[in-house]
């Protein structure tokens, strides 16, 4: 049994397919860990997330902000932004069955015998693991409660409040909870967001540097597997840290980990996906 991570797919469906083959991924013993935004942008986006929900059985999956999208798209389809390439989802027969697996996902998945994370974005400097982890709970508890659902999905948008409080309450203390582990890319030390760099490391604002090197993050020592940063091309010199968002949906490569070994496995997403 070999236990697998993978960067964004957003709707990429055959370069994961390679991928799996390459390894000789056998849904019935072996595990395929997924980093979240499983579609958008991709030309597969629809029978990517079937194929996923076909072996949804072998899957441990976080969500990702994309993922998010789509669900808030699925309740008003007017989010529905150009370049998305969600509404075939949304027309499917069978969207309900999918969006239903889908928003009882993770926001933090974290094995305690690996002492490893699975998380989209990050997790920020000033939480440890089991700080995370309840946060990441009250979100899950939001989308799983069809009370809370459509509350949490609407007043998801934003980039507002840019800090953690614990203080902070109803759906303000939602967003800012979602934004570290969706969006997050570079952070002050005391966990001051700032959600309008998307380039590499040498783009950070002054005064922040990427979540992960900060000095005093809690989690240092621990394994975190993100993916949301393609800029990064799948590299992270951070000890532990494991960046595999390598922008297959941008023309670049689709990375694939065994988590247990270390062994990476890239697929050419330009040729895979033509």
């Amino acid at each position: 049994m070999a236990t697998y991570a993978v960067g964004d797919l957003q709707g990429c469906l055959k370069p994961l397919q390679c991928l799996l083959q390459r390894v000789a991924f056998n849904p019935e013993h072996d595990r395929l860990w997924l980093v979240g935004d499983l579609i958008n942008r991709g030309p597969e986006s629809l029978e990517t997330l079937r194929f996923l929900y076909r072996m949804r059985h072998a899957l441990v999956c976080v969500l990702g902000n994309h993922d998010l999208h789509l669900l808030a798209a699925s309740r008003n389809i007017e989010r529905l932004k150009r370049g998305d390439t969600l509404r075939e989802i949304l027309e499917a027969e069978d969207r309900d069955e999918l969006l239903d697996w889908l928003r009882r996902q993770k926001l933090l998945h974290y094995d305690e015998q690996r002492d490893m994370a699975l998380v989209h974005a990050g997790i920020p400097p000033q939480w440890n693991m089991a700080k995370a982890l309840r946060r990441a709970a009250e979100v899950e508890g939001a989308l799983a409660d069809d009370a809370l659902y459509p509350m949490f999905l609407d007043g998801m948008y934003g980039n507002e409040p840019a800090r953690w409080n614990k203080e902070l309450q109803g759906v303000a203390r939602l967003r800012v909870i979602t934004n570290y582990f969706t969006r997050m890319r570079f952070c002050k030390a005391d966990g001051t967001l700032d959600l309008k760099s998307k380039e590499g490391l040498g783009t950070a604002p002054a005064g922040y540097l990427p979540w992960f090197s900060h000095k005093q993050r809690k989690t240092r020592g621990q394994k975190i597997v993100f993916g949301h940063w393609a800029s990064l091309e799948g590299h992270c010199d951070e000890p532990g840290v494991f960046a595999l968002d390598s922008g297959c949906v941008w023309g670049g490569s689709l990375t694939l980990m065994n988590i247990d070994s270390g062994e990476y496995h890239r697929c050419d997403c330009n040729e895979e996906t033509a």
